[in-house]
């Protein structure tokens, strides 16, 4: 089904539900009973929606964000199998894409926009440092205090949060597993918007439709190449002959935009 009509798609089972509308993609965690956590079975059906997302072209942008107003995510479910298991255990079984299949996924070239209007910590935290846009409600409150229950923040969160927050201020939060909420880490950088939470949805809204603005197959070179040349230096990385790079430079979209310019009008962006 194209992602300009309308689809939903909502599976108590497994906690999470995927609706589809107008080239926008929103998955929600909806396991508010236990604050978003995530167990088992939402971390497949979360990676199951993510390589679906991967796949469909029609989709320019997705939000991700957890049922309720408590919680965005508080990480791993507790009360799950899969705290039965030792450190090693747990670290031998990790997933490749991360905590929720988002983390540390890199073949994902669409934009996601973290919509936090609540806790934020552990896993919940490293799904943030996946995203490549933060908007908090004022009341969100942002963490990774595995190591007050002796765990490490391993799918992301430690490796992530120098790289994109100062660095001593990284580690006041890594080495004390402290909480701090979202004023605090848009001052950090980490977060983009920080707004009252009846105001969260119009200004998450407001960055999918600056995105949406946007020619489709820009918007993939730009995160394309910013995630796979994270290594290079600037010369080398404007050097590699990304697919998602080679696509826009010869695409329908550029044309377009330089006539749409030309004219005096909106953009119609064929997406190709």
């Amino acid at each position: 089904m194209s992602a300009t009509a309308a689809l939903s798609e909502v599976q108590p089972s497994d906690g999470v539900s995927l609706e589809i509308e107008n080239h926008v993609a929103t998955v929600s965690i909806n396991r508010p009973h236990v604050m978003n956590a995530v167990d088992e079975a939402t971390t497949a059906r979360l990676n199951e929606i993510w390589d679906r997302i991967e796949n469909d072209s029609d989709i320019r942008v997705v939000v991700l964000t957890g049922a309720g107003d408590r919680a965005f995510c508080v990480g791993a479910d507790m009360s799950a199998a899969a705290v039965d298991k030792t450190g090693l255990q747990y670290w031998a079984d990790l997933d490749p894409n991360g905590f929720g299949g988002i983390s540390l996924r890199t073949t994902l070239d669409i934009p996601i926009i973290a919509r936090v209007n609540g806790y934020a910590l552990g896993g919940g935290m490293e799904m943030v440092l996946g995203a490549d846009i933060v908007v908090a409600a004022e009341s969100a409150q942002f963490g990774l205090p595995e190591p007050r229950v002796g765990r490490l923040a391993l799918d992301g969160g430690i490796s992530q949060l120098v790289r994109k927050i100062p660095y001593t201020q990284a580690m006041g939060m890594l080495l004390t597993g402290r909480k701090a909420p979202a004023v605090e880490m848009a001052t950090m950088g980490l977060v983009n918007d920080v707004v009252p939470a009846a105001e969260l949805d119009a200004a998450v809204d407001r960055w999918v439709q600056d995105i949406l603005a946007c020619a489709p197959t820009s918007v993939r070179a730009v995160k394309q190449m910013v995630t796979r040349t994270t290594h290079l230096s600037a010369r080398d990385a404007r050097a590699v002959r990304l697919p998602a790079l080679m696509d826009a430079l010869d695409s329908s979209d550029s044309a377009e935009g330089v006539l749409a310019f030309q004219e005096k009008r909106r953009p119609v962006w064929p997406g190709k």
